[in-house]
């Protein structure tokens, strides 16, 4: 009977493994950039391109990233294997993939299918190069692990090891696995890859998202995958991965052979041979360069023609899109109820926002900017349109514009809660956000200022961040806002004094503040100020000190100091998660610092926020400090984190002097 029970359970462990293995099988049909029809050109261009995608038999690496067609009909893909899967069974895993791909998306022109082994894309927008995190698949095992605290805490370790090995591979390969012993003799067996074409930056960012998806999906699991179109991870405990195949060396270019030597006896028959190559070669030379010279000329009047062309086609597309984004007067006046009080959600620097609803019941928020903006007609399209097209989980959509006689408006999602403001700064409202959604909140903004700064096609800085334009979705999922404003109107442009920088003080960095500079630094020290506002639960305004008013940046730097750090954190908190809140303390402080030099970029926040064995720097006395600058330090340079060698949530502090903060001098290593 026990072997029947064994036996019986063993198979349901495969029928299992094999629903967990299928269901990573999954396409993505994306009709937002248009379809084909049958027979079109761009449907012939696809099948040929799909087709001899993976002729290519000299590739050994698993990644083949080809294009076929021209303007408007060009075709873009790219497959990717594992990096353990054998050439042949990559390319069959590619053709399996192809099939399946055509018959699911039959006519959209951009699609993507996962396999265990493989994934194919394609597209006729540029995607080569290109970090791009959606759509994702997230697939996660259901039973629980034991210990769970100690498992995350390895699990994190072991997969930010392999996020670096795999950033840091060549061209062909960005692939890294491992092996690693949690609590109980758990064996956890990590897997990380990205597409090859990415930048190592790119592909740290992508895999740190992805890990990070991890804890939303697959938290406390004895197994988990999330897998994005530039990157992919995975856990289990147990080997699912085999041995990396080999990469063919890159081939040696062979020195050219010496020239041979003359002898003596043909001396006189090489005086011969030099004088006509002395009268022949001049000659040549001389036609070689007409030609060349002719043929520049007929390229160059081709290419005028050509790049005529597809200027054209390209100018047709953009009005087309102006054209869908525009929206009329009346319809949004209708949705408003003609700008009513009481729609009206609030009032910010570049004017009021309204509420509506429009007549598909489609929620919408419009945003009323201040009149005479100074800009033109035009210029105000071009930048909507280039604003428009910045999507991120973390940003709010720009739906469109509205721009008659002398209304411009904008037109965005409606998204659902309030700001964050309304939430953190309120005595009853902020009991609904308890540390995990504030950690989280910190994370999503962290995430949606690196694809401003980094990863979106107008490297934006937004200059105004703060707690009143972050939104938070049903899920209190965090989302910036007013992003692209300084585009949208003239760059110091404010509703009561165009001569004014655009920004709010408290959150502004004193060069910006001070002297107009500002760069990406100077929104890491807005977000700075954002991060201890969040933990605090106290604007940075100012904190009551008995009979005193204290600013919150002094507040924190004096209790940081002072090793009272955990005054800092808002007391309607409980301290299970004291480590992470003294390190997003501890983030917060280094963002804030005066030299913005100093001060980490949004991609190594993200690091630091997403890998616990990260040692931090050491922060310097922040900007807008109050208090005499000529104090002292405690002794912080004895101070580290211990709590990932101990296993134990409570941080073990190496210092004589009893203190609650959490620091190492170890510097952050460069990215």
């Amino acid at each position: 009977m026990a072997a029947i029970s064994c036996k019986l359970f063993f198979h349901c462990c495969l029928f299992l493994k094999f629903i967990y293995e299928a269901n990573a099988q999954s396409a993505e049909c994306d009709d937002s950039i248009g379809n084909y029809t049958a027979n079109s050109t761009y449907n012939t261009n696809l099948n040929t391109l799909l087709t001899t995608l993976s002729s290519h038999t000299e590739i050994n690496y698993g990644f083949y990233n080809f294009s076929y067609g021209q303007n408007t009909d060009k075709v873009n893909a790219i497959g990717l294997c594992r990096g353990d899967v054998e050439p042949d069974e990559c390319r069959s895993c590619l053709n399996d993939a192809r099939g399946n791909l055509t018959q699911r998306c039959p006519n959209q022109k951009k699609a993507i299918i996962y396999y265990d082994n493989c994934m194919l894309r394609y597209s006729n927008t540029t995607i080569f190069g290109v970090m791009e995190t959606s759509p994702a698949l997230f697939l996660g095992n259901t039973v629980n692990a034991t210990d769970v605290e100690q498992f995350n805490q390895v699990l994190q370790t072991l997969m930010s090891n392999l996020t670096d090995r795999a950033a840091s591979g060549d061209s062909r390969r960005k692939y890294a696995t491992d092996d690693t012993t949690a609590a109980s003799f758990q064996r956890i067996y990590g897997l990380v890859q990205c597409t090859p074409d990415l930048s190592g930056l790119d592909c740290s960012s992508c895999l740190v998202g992805a890990i990070e998806n991890i804890q939303d999906c697959c938290s406390g699991k004895r197994g988990g995958r999330v897998i994005r179109p530039s990157c992919n991870v995975r856990f289990e405990l147990g080997p699912f991965y085999g041995q990396t195949t080999t990469i063919d060396p890159v081939p040696e270019v062979s020195p050219p052979p010496p020239p041979p030597t003359n002898n003596t006896s043909q001396q006189e028959s090489s005086n011969t041979t030099l004088i006509v190559i002395a009268v022949i070669v001049p000659t040549v030379v001389v036609l070689l360069i007409c030609l060349c010279l002719y043929l520049r000329r007929s390229k160059a009047r081709k290419n005028l023609t050509v790049k005529g062309e597809e200027d054209a086609i390209e100018d047709d597309d953009e009005i087309k899109i102006a054209e869908s984004l525009q929206f009329n007067l009346d319809t949004i006046r209708v949705a408003t109820e003609d700008f009513s009080e009481s729609n009206k959600l609030g009032q910010g620097g570049f004017g009021a926002v309204y509420w509506g609803k429009l007549s598909n019941g489609q929620m919408i928020a419009v945003k009323r900017l201040s009149r005479d903006s100074g800009q033109g007609d035009t210029e105000f399209k071009n930048e909507v349109l280039l604003v428009a097209k910045l999507q991120h989980r973390n940003l709010v959509r720009l739906l469109g514009f509205c721009l008659e006689g002398r209304e411009r408006l904008l037109v965005y999602e409606y998204v659902h809660n309030k700001s964050l403001d309304y939430f953190i700064f309120d005595s009853t409202m902020k009991a609904q956000l308890d540390w995990e959604r504030r950690y989280k909140i910190i994370r999503g903004i962290a995430r949606g200022l690196l694809y401003l700064h980094e990863d979106s096609r107008l490297r934006i800085i937004h200059r105004d961040l703060k707690a009143s334009n972050i939104l938070l979705d049903e899920e209190m999922n965090p989302k910036i806002a007013d992003f692209g404003m300084a585009r949208l109107v003239l760059v110091d442009q404010t509703q009561a004094n165009t001569s004014r920088i655009v920004g709010t003080y408290g959150y502004m960095a004193p060069e910006y503040a001070m002297h107009g500079q500002f760069s990406v630094k100077s929104d890491v020290f807005s977000f700075g100020v954002l991060v201890l506002e969040i933990v605090s639960g106290q604007k940075n305004s100012g904190i009551s000190n008995g009979e005193n008013m204290e600013d919150l940046l002094s507040f924190a730097w004096r209790n940081w100091k002072e090793g009272t750090a955990i005054n800092i954190v808002d007391p309607s908190l409980n301290n299970n998660s004291r480590n992470e809140m003294m390190r997003s303390i501890h983030i917060g402080l280094l963002c804030v610092q005066e030299n913005l030099a100093d001060r980490p970029t949004m991609a190594n926040i993200i690091l630091m926020l997403n890998s616990y064995s990260l040692s931090l720097p050491i922060p310097a006395e922040p900007a807008f400090y109050m208090n005499s600058r000529t104090q002292s330090r405690p002794d912080m340079q004895s101070w580290e984190y211990n709590s990932r060698e101990t296993g134990t949530s409570e941080p073990i502090l190496k210092s004589a002097q009893e203190s609650e903060n959490e620091a190492s001098i170890t510097e952050l290593y460069p990215r």
